[in-house]
């Protein structure tokens, strides 16, 4: 292979921004689809799309070159973490939360082995699971990715879940045949930053993280686990993608690993002295792989400069390459160069969501239920006469969290996204009927003149969010439609269940004090059904807590038995109806009302709103009324957005009360071709000069306080009467000084 054709093989675009043309011109050896990039730019392409693309790809990546130089076939990976849950149609498992509440390895190597069937279906080769990180701290926003805080546990149902994925070794079957090549993440200490903060610090004597952070990989390993992706994290401030002594010393010297080792999202650009586009260090340090989404062709061409100036040893190229070549052999994409559309079960779309896949994950959404209070009224009776109440009953979406269809999950999707899913309403009515009942759906548990229900069913929980964008400060669950709801019908004496659908165990005293009996239902994905299975008693076995839960709201201590109201392991039987007791509905940080952050991390606060002409932009993304918000990368994936106003339109911003200034972190690329206003509670100020000022001179911050806005509320509008885009990180609320003046 030429020098430039083995560079090639260690650079990793996103399908967002490379074309089969790049591939075929660069012979780049691995391509992702992230999040949020779907075949063709379309998030919601049918799977008939990814096994076109992927051959698309393929044919690129294998025309005949020059001189005899071989022709590599590209491999792709996707981050099936929860299933395929990127394509639609697919069968959305549990998260691992829910997943290790089982307890069950057996029926993780079946979920493994059926993502993996439905993954070949597409053309994919490879998946970016399983997760096999050990959170130490409930405010991580991706604690629902890891199996348990005890890392024994999480080790075992990491191993069950690469053998699902990948057979084992010495199987006729190994990455053959419904198999594709799996990724122990995130290497290491992930779940372990401090104060839960994804992409943080870790800190401590080596030896004590690695007792608790390694300790899933070493039997991952022996499993024969093809790739390992690197952390975001720090250990002792020094980020995993350049640390050496940890990615060479330790996982490949002391541990053996011979697999392929990955990055993560421009994880290398995160290096002191790096950028997206210049990092010698992650190579030296041991990386194999740069997940390089969109700066692909400044890397490689920096990174080639660098080998033919010996800044990178072309040795340790060399290696790495061996190391891609090994890994595409071992999975037999080297054997025969088939193409991906003639692989085993691609294209079988009677496959993709199959019945016998949809049965699996129904039975791991019915074993993964744990019941944390019951004074009697589970499990349902025959014939009872259900109310179902609350928003995310029959919203699939919101029982299947973050990665789900696009990165966050949530948002514009509807249950229409979702074909041959249940949500949890569908799967309690049917249940229902078959147990000669009724049932009536209610939002928000309104009871009609003279209605008399046996039970009510309340669902509610936490939004969809996904890695850093869920990081919390603290443990309390503030939004109260379900607590509203559960306090009126048992004023009224109806008997209540609370389904929690949560991605961490969460402070939710007000509610288990209130309701009857309270299941943890975790994010069960595609089949509701399972709930219902489960609050009609009909499965053999309850699931038992993975985490502890958490007696105060603040998130201290970390996980461990000290501070919990629920231990590892609890697990309360159906005929288990000993007294609950009342719980302390204490919690400063409830009172204190939370961040003043409207947009920080990529994400909307809770109870704020963008509209444009009435209509919502959630989270930021989308388009409404001529407003268009897409998510872009300023420090990390997506934590940024840049909105693009038509002529004549605006964006409304509002939220809860809080401060009399705004901050805002934004950055203008392009000067506004008209006039640019904001207003607020009456008052409106002209920044179309200060745009002109900003434009292109990098990331600014605007202040605005009632110096220049005198009616400043809690509602801003920005409106611009010509074509206009202003790329926005942060939004906040603050205090500012009696006269304070604005700045731009």
């Amino acid at each position: 292979m030429s020098l430039e054709r083995k560079v090639a093989q260690l650079i990793m675009p996103d399908i967002a921004s490379v074309t089969p043309a790049d591939v075929e011109k660069y012979r780049f050896g691995t391509v992702l689809n992230g999040g949020n990039s779907g075949p063709y730019n379309n998030d919601f392409a049918p799977a008939e799309d990814w096994l076109k693309l992927a051959d698309e790809f393929w044919e690129a990546s294998t025309k005949s070159l020059a001189n005899g130089e071989p022709a590599v076939p590209m491999i792709w990976g996707t981050d099936a973490v929860h299933g395929h849950a990127n394509v639609i149609g697919a069968t959305i498992f549990p998260h691992n939360i829910a997943l290790g509440a089982t307890g069950d390895p057996d029926l993780i190597r079946k979920i493994g082995a059926a993502t993996a069937v439905e993954i070949e279906i597409t053309g994919i080769d490879w998946t970016f699971a399983p997760t096999v990180a050990v959170a130490r701290d409930d405010r991580w926003g991706r604690t629902y990715e890891s199996y348990s805080e005890d890392p024994v546990r999480v080790a075992a149902m990491g191993v069950a879940m690469v053998e699902g994925l990948q057979g084992k070794p010495g199987d006729d079957d190994f990455l053959g045949a419904g198999r594709v090549i799996a990724t122990a993440k995130h290497f290491f200490g992930d779940g372990g930053t401090a104060q839960g903060v994804d992409q943080g610090e870790v800190n401590g004597d080596i030896e004590d993280l690695k007792a608790v952070h390694v300790t899933p990989y070493p039997p991952a390993i022996d499993a024969g686990l093809g790739s390992v992706m690197a952390s975001f994290n720090s250990i002792n401030g020094k980020k995993m993608h350049g640390n050496k002594a940890l990615l060479t010393d330790l996982l490949r010297g002391e541990m053996g690993f011979d697999g392929l080792v990955v990055g993560d999202w421009n994880g290398h650009g995160q290096i002191k002295g790096c950028t997206n586009t210049d990092c010698p260090q992650a190579m030296l340090a041991g990386l194999d792989v740069y997940m390089v989404p969109e700066d692909w062709k400044g890397l490689y061409e920096t990174t080639l400069a660098q080998v033919k100036d010996g800044t990178i040893p072309e040795a340790r190229i060399d290696e790495a390459v061996v190391r891609v070549l090994r890994i595409k052999q071992r999975a037999g994409i080297l054997d025969g160069e088939v193409k991906p559309s003639l692989r085993p079960n691609a294209g079988d779309w009677s496959k993709l969501g199959s019945a016998d896949h949809r049965a699996i994950a129904r039975e791991a959404v019915a074993k993964s239920m744990v019941l944390l209070k019951n004074d009697g009224v589970l499990p349902i009776k025959e014939g009872a006469n259900i109310m179902v109440a609350g928003t995310a009953a029959d919203s699939i979406a919101q029982q299947a969290g973050g990665w789900t269809i696009t990165w966050q999950g949530g948002g514009e999707l509807t249950n229409d996204d979702f074909p041959g899913a249940t949500s949890i309403l569908a799967g309690i009515q049917d249940a229902a009927k078959a147990a000669g009942g009724s049932v009536d759906f209610s939002l928000y548990g309104t009871l009609a003149e003279g209605q008399e229900p046996d039970v009510a069913i309340v669902v509610f929980g936490e939004e969809p969010y996904a890695e850093f964008v869920g990081d919390r400060k603290d443990l309390a669950f503030r939004d109260e439609e379900g607590l509203k709801t559960l306090r009126r019908l048992k004023d009224a004496g109806v008997p209540t269940v609370a389904v929690f659908l949560s991605g961490r165990p969460m402070w939710v005293n007000r509610e288990l004090n209130v309701a009857d009996a309270f299941v943890a239902a975790w994010l069960p994905g595609s089949e509701g059904a399972g709930v219902a299975d489960f609050l009609y008693g009909k499965t053999g076995t309850n699931g038992a807590l993975s985490f502890s839960w958490p007696a105060g709201c603040d998130g201290d201590p970390l996980n461990g038995p000290d501070g919990a109201l629920f231990p590892v392991g609890f697990s309360r039987s159906m005929n288990n109806t000993a007294p609950f007791g009342t719980l302390s509905e204490e919690c400063a940080a409830l009172d204190a009302g939370g961040a003043s952050d409207w947009f920080t991390a990529g994400r909307l606060a809770e109870r704020v709103k963008a509209l444009s002409k009435g209509t919502e932009i959630p989270d930021l993304r989308g388009a409404a009324g001529g407003v268009v918000a897409r998510g872009i990368d300023r420090n990390t994936q997506e934590d940024a957005r840049e909105i693009t106003f038509g002529p004549g339109t605006a964006l409304d911003l509002s939220g809860p009360q809080g401060g009399n200034a705004y901050r805002i972190a934004y950055q203008v690329t392009q000067r506004p071709a008209g006039p640019v206003v904001l207003a607020s509670n009456g008052s409106t100020l002209d920044i179309s000069r200060e745009m002109l000022v900003a434009e292109g001179k990098g990331w600014r911050e605007m202040v605005l306080t009632p110096a220049c806005l005198a009616g400043l509320s809690n509602a801003l509008t920005i409106r611009s009467e010509a074509p206009f885009s202003i790329q926005i990180s942060a939004i906040a609320r603050e205090d500012a000084a009696e006269g304070a003046e604005c700045s731009f």
